[in-house]
């Protein structure tokens, strides 16, 4: 999460600095050396975004061992691997923070006294609202920017799989699925008629069993033979 914030705090950087604003002056968080207070101010709103972000994809999603490395002294650290993937979504909270730095810009130049005839003089660098009102477009700003994160197999971990299992992984899924589903079935009470139904079908077979000769056998059918050319394709 820590990184997701430092990609949203670079956009918010440079988005302070696209519309005239000294980064480094902060407005509600204190000035402190190397860090640009004002981008924390402007980062603030957009946060929950990246919150509802990261909840849903480790909450949907599984996480690969290998995106981490674990230290000596217990802390773990993002590989490459993931961190490329986040650096993937910092576009979107450029565009997320874009029309939160306007109205800062805007507010402050107000606030100045020297906009009292004409408060909307501030150019939108970044969202270009007055160039879309000026054509007769009315401007919105976007709400739904959280980025799609690539689905994994939550078996296997490979990636670009449509639902929550890849091919491979869904038929062993399924099998064991449909083990539980029949553990579920016998373990469920029976009334008389099923018991009843079920009695005769093990009689049935009780019968049959008597009626097994095992000198009527074919001569080439031995057990080595079922081990070797029947079991095989038994177990497939």
């Amino acid at each position: 999460m820590n990184y997701a914030y430092a990609l949203l705090e670079s956009e918010a950087s440079l988005a302070a600095r696209a519309v005239g604003l000294d980064a480094s002056i902060g407005i509600f968080h204190v000035d402190q050396p190397n860090r640009d207070s004002l981008a924390c101010d402007l980062m603030e709103p957009v946060r929950p975004q990246v919150d509802a972000y990261l909840l849903d994809w480790i909450t949907t999603q599984p996480l690969k061992r290998e995106w981490f490395f674990e230290q000596p002294n217990g802390n773990a650290r993002l590989m490459s691997c993931l961190t490329e993937r986040l650096s993937e979504t910092a576009p979107t909270w450029g565009l997320a923070v874009a029309p939160v730095a306007e109205w800062v810009a805007q507010a402050l130049w107000n606030s100045t006294g020297k906009s009292a005839s004409n408060e909307a003089t501030m150019p939108t660098r970044l969202t270009q609202r007055h160039r879309r009102e000026g054509r007769g477009n009315k401007f919105h700003v976007r709400t739904n920017l959280v980025p799609r994160h690539k689905k994994i197999c939550e078996v296997c971990g490979s990636e670009g799989v449509k639902n929550r299992y890849c091919k491979s992984c869904a038929v062993e899924v399924a099998r064991e699925s449909m083990a539980r589903v029949a553990l579920i079935g016998h373990s469920r009470p029976k009334s008389q008629r099923v018991k009843n139904r079920i009695s005769k079908k093990i009689s049935d077979h009780a019968v049959a069993n008597t009626w097994w000769d095992r000198k009527s056998l074919p001569s080439w059918l031995t057990e080595e033979c079922y081990v070797q050319r029947i079991q095989p394709f038994a177990q497939r």
